[in-house]
């Protein structure tokens, strides 16, 4: 089926599970489409999370740290400015300080200052106060050549934890932590940058009770799974794939915050987010709190929502949290505006038709916030279905930054990577993920940069690349309240394990506009015995759109919550005539 010029495709099951007949049918059905085969890969007690020693180098990050304890050194975080740089930040600072260390301090870059991660500058900004003894990076470090070299020089050790894709060459430092090194051990490759340094800290805390630490500190030995609601929020924040291990985190990171165990800041965010914690989920997470820590990192300065995680003090937290709030309305606004002209700018180009595309999008404004344009590559890249990198002016007037997002079958940053080996002087710096990339570039090399990168395009993409799939597990014609609330609790569902899509035909009965631009939906069944209410986001109803016809919906089934009272509600992703 054309779903609005999307080819829409039913999951397929390749095996049949052994999973218990106490599920619901269709929940099982969903469980079935996404491999899952038995109970076991449903159970998320942190007994089964893999050991922290599989890590390569953990040994001797673990001496490193240990080292730093007994000796009581100068400990300093260095995070980066995205949300799950600042719970990583969070999470490396409290749990030292619970095992001991008493001279923990963090720096995070200035995304309009510094750049990203640990560079020579952001070394030199350290040795402005007291000099640290070890710099630990949290989800960045492992691009960090010059400022690893720069550190050492310095006469700082460094301990790099990150998850990021490692290049060609790697820091001149022995201690590195990442799941994606050459021959890791480590099974998860899906691991956020949160989810690595917790795992450190597992690794440190163990390694102290075989060592008597905390008897010997007469320090009581600290519970990490308190830790747990920064790990779920950092690693739903970042878009990692939720497979088995990052699933664990997130289910038991949410449980803590559904019975009201979070820390401050988060309950701050969920308060001004206007959500309740009883009710929270991984979608909640994604598209609520993250946006509004991450807003600090955009627009301002991350330690606004470092602070806001680090605080005890709900007062504080809330203060800091009306502050992430204000600035996330503020970067809505400027991300509106880009949205406007990137549209006109796709307008002005007017390809008459879908084959007229260009396999993808290199977009420049000099007017254009470099805070906002990983959002802005994200919306257009849901719109045109095209790999797309947005650039905006960087402080340095000769150059840009840049922020790239890729559709599946195109490998974004090994894009990046051969374009960089066979245009050596087009690329100053890159680095990234399959999906997300950043990179900068001189102003002069942006025309060139973008015939290469449209080059590499060319012998990587098919016309199967550039059809976009919607995959739904098929059309139910029972929308009761017991199944909503199988799904609400089935998951956690994200990134890599989605939540169920349905398909099916309706009638339109009547809607109106919500907000500033969605659409409340009144359905009922075909055979108009069962009636239902449907939500979709950001929609402008064509001129077709009128009660009483017939509708092809793509949704998702959820609970909705009004006063304690629970009902179904379909958000809609997708409408088509029929």
């Amino acid at each position: 089926m054309d779903i609005g010029g999307r080819v829409l495709k039913q999951r397929r099951i390749v095996h049949p599970s052994k999973l218990p007949n106490t599920i619901h049918p269709v929940l099982r059905k969903v469980y079935e489409a996404r491999n899952i085969q038995s109970i076991n890969d449903l159970d998320y007690r942190l007994v089964h999370l893999p050991s922290p020693w599989l890590f390569s180098n953990i040994h001797a990050a673990v001496e490193l740290l240990m080292e730093a304890l007994t000796q009581d050194w100068q400990i300093l975080i260095v995070a980066d400015f995205d949300a799950d740089g600042a719970t990583s930040c969070a999470v490396a600072v409290r749990a030292l300080r619970l095992m001991g260390a008493s001279q923990v301090d963090y720096l995070v870059p200035n995304r309009f200052i510094h750049g990203y991660g640990l560079t020579p500058t952001i070394v030199a900004e350290a040795l402005q106060g007291n000099k640290p003894d070890l710099i630990i990076t949290v989800d960045n470090g492992i691009a960090s050549v010059e400022g690893v070299q720069a550190a050492k020089k310095a006469g700082i050790h460094v301990l790099i934890t990150d998850h990021h894709l490692p290049g060609k060459d790697l820091p001149n430092t022995e201690t590195i932590i990442n799941p994606n090194l050459p021959n890791d051990s480590f099974p998860s490759k899906c691991l956020a940058g949160v989810g690595v340094i917790f795992y450190v800290m597992l690794a440190l805390r163990s390694h102290l009770r075989d060592q008597d630490w905390f008897n010997l500190q007469n320090r009581k030995e600290p519970n990490l799974a308190q830790l747990l609601d920064l790990v779920a929020l950092g690693t739903v924040a970042d878009v990692a794939s939720l497979d088995k291990v990052n699933r664990t985190l997130v289910s038991q990171g949410l449980s803590r915050i559904q019975k009201n165990y979070s820390c401050a800041g988060i309950q701050a965010l969920i308060s001004c987010a206007n959500r309740s914690f009883e009710n929270i989920t991984s979608m909640d997470l994604g598209f609520s709190l993250g946006p509004r820590l991450n807003a600090a990192g955009r627009l301002e300065d991350m330690r606004l929502g470092i602070e806001c995680l680090l605080t005890d003090s709900l007062e504080e937290a809330q203060q800091y949290a009306t502050q992430l709030n204000t600035l996330n309305y503020e970067r809505r606004k400027i991300e509106a505006t880009m949205q406007d002209q990137a549209a006109a700018y796709l307008e002005d180009l007017n390809f008459s038709n879908e084959r007229n595309l260009p396999l993808g999008y290199c977009l420049f404004n000099e007017a254009w916030h470099q805070g906002v344009i990983g959002l802005l590559a994200s919306r257009i890249k849901e719109q045109v279905y095209r790999p797309v990198i947005v650039f905006a002016p960087d402080e340095k007037p000769e150059r840009l930054k840049g922020s790239a997002r890729s559709i599946p079958g195109l490998h974004i940053r090994d894009a990046l990577d051969r374009v960089a080996t066979e245009y050596p002087a087009l690329l100053d710096s890159f680095g990234g993920h399959a999906m997300a990339a950043g990179l900068s570039l001189k102003k002069t090399n942006f025309i060139s940069f973008q015939e290469s990168f449209l080059a590499v395009l060319e012998s990587q993409l098919n016309e199967e690349h550039l059809k976009q799939v919607i995959l739904s597990d098929g059309a139910i014609d029972n929308w009761d309240l017991n199944l909503a609330e199988a799904i609400h609790a089935g998951g956690p569902w994200g990134q890599g394990f989605p939540e169920p899509l349905f398909d099916g035909v309706f009638w339109l009965e009547s809607f109106q506009v919500v907000g500033k631009d969605h659409l409340k939906l009144a359905l009922s069944s075909l055979d108009r015995k069962k009636q239902l209410s449907g939500i979709i986001f950001r929609y402008a109803p064509p001129d077709w759109f009128e009660p009483n016809i017939k509708i092809n919906l793509v949704y998702r089934l959820s609970v909705n919550v009004y006063k304690y009272f629970r009902s179904v509600q379909l958000i809609i992703e997708y409408i088509t005539q029929v």
